[in-house]
């Protein structure tokens, strides 16, 4: 089971959607969010922060680590955090979950009128969506260009 929920970053001006697997971690292990705006200033620290395509998660790793202690793993990272689904995007990028709803809507019709056609549009759809997510940089999705390999 995944709890999720959204968090502001720094300047206002952004919401990110987050997934937490398993009720492993709680809301407050992200620390900060940085949207491409308020982190451009932002030092990177491997040991607390994570970064996708303009976007900085800062974890609290004293939280995730005794949290961790849940799970059967050695050394919990912000990658670990991130790349494992226990603190990450609720979708592939921040705002996924909403953005992908509203591309699929006219898709969805076609599913009473012509289900041969919906199938072949969704999967389409799909294919060319991930393709251009991991084109402009989202790691989500070019994690499912590295597992191709």
């Amino acid at each position: 089971m995944c709890m999720d929920y959204k968090k502001e970053c720094c300047c206002g001006s952004k919401v990110a959607g987050f997934n937490l697997r398993d009720g492993v971690m709680p809301v407050g292990v992200v620390s900060r969010l940085y949207c491409p705006e308020c982190s451009k200033d932002v030092a990177h620290d491997p040991e607390t922060m994570v970064h996708d395509n303009g976007w900085i998660i800062e974890y609290d790793m004293d939280a995730a680590r005794f949290m961790g202690k849940q799970i059967s793993v050695t050394k919990i990272t912000p990658d670990f955090l991130f790349d494992e689904g226990y603190c990450t995007w609720r979708g592939t990028y921040p705002t996924d979950h909403i953005d992908s709803v509203r591309e699929r809507e006219e898709i969805i019709k076609l599913a009473k009128t012509d289900p041969k056609r919906y199938f072949a549009e969704i999967r389409r759809w799909g294919t060319e969506r991930m393709d251009r997510l991991a084109a402009a940089g989202w790691r989500k999705a070019n994690e499912r260009e590295q597992s191709k390999v």
